[in-house]
């Protein structure tokens, strides 16, 4: 019986050693190489920085609640809004009373923050994404808002609007997806504008086991 595994150990083992470096080792770091070479600001997370210090990602929204700066979408992910560790929707049917009361109270926090604009809610600002995390909004819903960022910011509407004409995104490559607007992009380019309060200065992005 010895004699007939210590033929084919030897070069299993050999097999594994082999393909345990290539596939382990030198793949891993071919690819993140290529990528660092190639791609950094997408291979670190696509990171935001203001002042040196990273305060979020242009791939992952963050809950905004100030009246002075744009609200992104919705997010029903646990524990909170917008995290990252928790990407998912909210799993609610169409049938579900619950979805309906979570549009309705989204929609009526919407109106109350902007009681004067009778424009229809778009509802992308009432329902929640499948990610949870979805960092952009329509150019109509970014519309939709500006009253209430120009009242808050103490300036004209049309200034508002210019700076979100600016901050479109078009479709990639010309024709996937739509044109969208970056709300954390937008804020930040917002509180560069002079004349209007900034809003208070995003937290550092905690680091791994924090």
């Amino acid at each position: 019986m010895k004699n007939l595994i210590l033929p084919h150990l030897r070069p299993a083992l050999t097999l594994l050693a082999v393909f345990s470096l290539l596939t382990g080792l030198a793949y891993p770091a071919a690819v993140t190489g290529l990528c660092q070479a190639l791609f950094p600001a997408q291979a670190n997370g696509s990171l935001v920085m203001e002042n040196g210090i990273a305060v979020g990602s242009a791939l992952i929204g963050q809950p905004f609640a100030s009246p002075g700066s744009f609200w992104g979408r919705p997010s029903a992910t646990a524990p909170g809004p917008d995290n990252a560790m928790a990407s998912s929707g909210s799993n609610l049917g169409p049938s579900n009373p619950a979805l309906y009361a979570a549009v309705a109270e989204r929609a009526a926090r919407l109106r109350a923050a902007d009681p004067g604009n009778a424009a229809p809610v778009p509802a992308e600002l009432v329902e929640a994404s499948a990610s949870g995390l979805d960092p952009h909004l329509s150019p109509a819903a970014v519309m939709y808002q500006v009253p209430r960022v120009a009242r808050a910011r103490g300036i004209t509407p049309e200034r508002v609007r210019e700076l979100v004409r600016a901050g479109i995104e078009p479709r990639q490559f010309g024709i996937l997806g739509e044109p969208r607007v970056n709300v954390l992009l937008l804020n930040m380019a917002l509180d560069r504008l002079a004349g209007g309060p900034p809003r208070p200065a995003p937290a550092p992005l905690a680091q791994p086991g924090q």
